[in-house]
């Protein structure tokens, strides 16, 4: 009996067309796939070296895109602010544990090496395609509206409005939120400095809108950190 034939893809049984659009559509899936599943494992990364840090840089990503959402950015902006809240501190797996974990202040040394962070995370992310813009975004987080800050000294509306962004709302939950070493501040004294330092150290557009429903988020912030919402509002 013959053999049956197997069929191959020759000119006799051809691969199915697929029209452009699609195969466009399919690899612009792919893609976004690809750049979830490169945030996910870093944020993971982020929880292995520090939960509170996953925890936090979670809640940064939300307050964020609301902000943002309020300011009017666009979705490509939209888009690097959800990475950039995400991974401001992917920069921190390169800072020893001895420092990242001390139950004290920073002497002088160990401050200057913690500066490093975004510079390091700008070194990572901008090896990654479609991560460019974000690894910019996060090497920025650090800076100040008076010019103060680091690593390049930008001031106003030099700084990135993604890393002005980010640095409001990074500020912000490390005051309340309570650490190792110290309590957080209660909900009005983070307010305070937040207020105080509008123009110089942080951008007044983004605090004011930040702070039009900080307060909402607080019960969710003091459950994460132990601390009930009476004693610290």
């Amino acid at each position: 009996m013959a053999s049956e034939r197997i069929p191959v893809l020759t000119a006799d049984f051809p691969m199915p067309w697929v029209p452009e659009s699609l195969r466009v559509k399919q690899l612009e899936e792919q893609l976004s796939s690809l750049r979830s599943a490169v945030i996910c494992g870093f944020n993971q990364l982020l929880d292995l070296k520090d939960l509170n840090t996953g925890v936090h840089s979670t809640r940064l990503a939300e307050w964020g895109m609301r902000v943002g959402q309020e300011l009017g950015l666009e979705e490509s902006q939209l888009q690097n602010l959800e990475v950039s809240a995400l991974l401001h501190d992917i920069g921190k797996v390169g800072i020893p544990d001895s420092i990242l974990r001390k139950p004290g202040k920073l002497d002088d040394a160990e401050f200057e090496l913690m500066k490093k962070h975004p510079e390091y995370g700008w070194a990572v992310l901008r090896m990654l395609p479609g991560f460019e813009r974000a690894a910019l975004d996060i090497l920025h987080h650090h800076e100040r509206c008076d010019g103060k800050g680091y690593p390049a000294g930008l001031r106003d509306t030099e700084i990135p409005i993604v890393s002005r962004i980010v640095c409001v709302i990074d500020a912000f939950d490390a005051m309340v939120s309570s650490r190792p070493y110290r309590k957080g501040l209660p909900y009005e004294e983070a307010v305070r400095r937040l207020v105080e330092c509008s123009g110089t150290q942080f951008d007044a557009k983004v605090v004011q809108c930040f702070l039009s429903f900080a307060q909402a988020e607080m019960s969710t912030v003091f459950a994460a950190a132990g601390t009930s919402v009476s004693s610290a509002l």
